[in-house]
């Protein structure tokens, strides 16, 4: 099953998260490869650990690119995403996983990181070898909206950022 959480709202890896931990409780293993994401730490990175050998995140970004203190040159950006959706690939054909998750997908497409074809054949060469597919990220192409089976949109209401509260440890990261 190919799942899709998009959109502007927060909650798109929380989402993905959340299936992780149910699934985990029914001792499938999970592997979430965060794109774009990088030496950036959040509360994840700590609480997977419990839960392995089931749960298991592993960081291919450099960081947020072009914002806050991104210094690296766009090529370093797109050779970690490249190499990022080739790990969560090789990682799919090992059969291991029964969920993979490629988090911040759509973002690094959007931002020129990964090609839609790039990102097709990787759906296309994965499905078979997992039973849940989920790809998170703002901006996902309606041509991929399309081809999943499970789509849902975060649309944002209300969030602090509006009033210029920064994210909260724990909470947002």
């Amino acid at each position: 099953m190919l799942i899709v959480f998009t959109g502007d709202g927060k909650g798109k890896t929380t989402a993905a998260l959340g299936q992780a931990l149910r699934a985990v409780g029914d001792k499938k293993k999970v592997l979430m490869v965060q794109l774009i994401k990088g030496p950036w730490k959040s509360g994840e990175d700590a609480s997977h650990k419990k839960l392995l050998p089931y749960f298991k995140i592993v960081k291919k970004g450099e960081g947020f690119v072009g914002i806050g203190h991104d210094s690296l040159p766009f090529g370093v950006h797109v050779t970690a995403a490249v190499e990022g959706l080739g790990y969560a690939k090789e990682q799919a054909e090992t059969g291991r996983w029964d969920i993979l998750i490629v988090d911040e997908i759509w973002n690094a497409w959007k931002l020129g990181l990964l090609t839609e074809e790039e990102i097709s054949e990787f759906i296309d060469v994965s499905l078979p070898h997992v039973l849940h597919l989920i790809l998170t990220g703002r901006n996902c192409p309606e041509q991929f909206i399309k081809r999943a089976d499970l789509v849902t949109e975060m649309k944002e209401v209300k969030h602090p950022f509006a009033k210029g509260v920064s994210g909260k440890q724990g909470l947002e990261y």
